[in-house]
């Protein structure tokens, strides 16, 4: 199971193994507050793509596209990060729900054989 949580959301027992999957630590949050298991700045989209999506939606469909070739070089990453729990819990600092790269990182996971 993959779950999605914010990073200023409430760390809970049931997210199971919390693996931050964003280049930059979230602003505002200390490392006591945010409970992780695991930082994984690997898996995060490059910095030129973050910054060239800029969290705007309208340029969304071609950042899947984009993180989705970037990941496809991490083969051997997004497995072991697969295999790191039974439960995962990928842990994102982005404001908006609907738009950002956790989203798209969790379904390239729960593809992976």
């Amino acid at each position: 199971m993959i779950g999605l949580k914010r990073a200023y959301e409430k760390a809970e027992r049931n997210d199971g193994c919390r693996v931050l999957v964003d280049r930059l630590w979230p602003r505002g949050v200390s490392k006591a507050k945010l409970a992780l298991d695991a930082w994984d700045k690997e898996v995060a989209p490059s910095t030129e793509l973050r910054m060239w999506f800029g969290h705007d939606p309208k340029r969304w469909s071609e950042f899947k596209k984009r993180y989705r070739a970037e990941l496809r070089g991490k083969r051997d990453a997004l497995r072991a990060l697969k295999r790191s729990a039974r439960k995962l819990t990928l842990v994102y600092g982005a404001k908006d729900p609907e738009h950002n790269h956790a989203l798209v990182l969790k379904e390239v996971l729960e593809r992976l054989p």
